[in-house]
């Protein structure tokens, strides 16, 4: 009896028992009837890169170097980009500055947009706002310059501006928070895919983003982890450098990570 009694445990406390990775909240890799082709395309990933830093930050118990899904963004400022090099180190996608407020488009953007695509980088591209137009017009103008097609969904950048020449606007967040919803409905009709928000901690505090339903947010913390700096926040996507230091850049370059497994990226970029 006693016997029967153990057994009946262990097999409760096996049917319990977690998986011994699981992606942190929330994001959790789909269930998928095709696991096979994941795993591999999960093994062809370039993971945990150690790219050099500028400027580097201590970060105590919990660094960007734990995640093993790594990436950058670009502009203008990125003259040269060696793609396939960068991918070789470890670049698992990449966000391009495509324009800002109504009339200013990025002169990289189809440059880093081809060199990308032909080094197999997965890309979105990413929209500057100003809160001196509309929403409307501001996503008129992305539509009007980045084509179908992207791997990635898109972004929406907001935060202040008071080095702005011409727009040093400071909405309310109920103001800011319309605006954002604006846009990004009018790009997920265009496209097909919502895209994401890319923000700063000051905006993120000052407005009340983070408040968004069916939003997934990029988070720029570039001191601490986000978990300190954004309490309680939802993230996808941690820019924890300004000043990285990769192959085939010259230059400084954003570093990012994605919150999730190999697997849990792959799901993820193809929904």
């Amino acid at each position: 009896m006693r016997l029967f009694g153990f057994l009946v445990l262990a097999a409760v406390l096996l049917g319990c028992a977690r998986a011994p990775y699981e992606a942190p909240d929330p994001i959790r890799a789909r269930v998928s009837s095709d696991g096979a082709a994941v795993s591999a395309e999960a093994a062809r990933l370039r993971t945990f890169p150690r790219f050099g830093d500028a400027d580097p930050v201590d970060w105590d118990r919990r660094p960007p170097q734990r995640h093993p899904v790594h990436g950058i963004d670009v502009s203008r400022w990125q003259q040269s980009v060696d793609w396939r090099a960068a991918q070789r180190a470890g670049v698992s996608f990449a966000f391009l500055k495509a324009t800002e407020g109504g009339d200013v488009a990025d002169p990289m953007f189809d440059t880093h947009r081809r060199g990308a695509q032909a080094a197999g980088v997965p890309w979105g591209a990413y929209h500057y706002y100003y809160f001196c137009r509309s929403a409307e017009s501001q996503a008129r103008w992305f539509i009007r310059n980045v084509p179908r097609g992207a791997p990635l969904p898109h972004v929406l950048d907001m935060e202040w501006t008071p080095h702005s020449k011409t727009c040093r606007l400071r909405p309310n967040g109920r103001t800011v928070r319309s605006e954002a919803r604006k846009f990004l409905d009018m790009l997920e009709a265009h496209y097909g895919r919502r895209p994401i928000i890319y923000t700063t901690v000051d905006f993120h505090r000052d407005t009340g983003i983070g408040a968004l339903a069916g939003t997934e947010f990029w988070l720029r913390s570039v001191a601490a982890h986000p978990q300190k700096t954004y309490p309680g926040a939802r993230w996808t996507f941690w820019q924890y450098s300004g000043t990285g230091l990769v192959p085939g850049i010259e230059g400084e370059v954003d570093l990012n990570v994605f919150r999730g497994s190999p697997e849990a990226w792959v799901r993820w970029k193809t929904p």
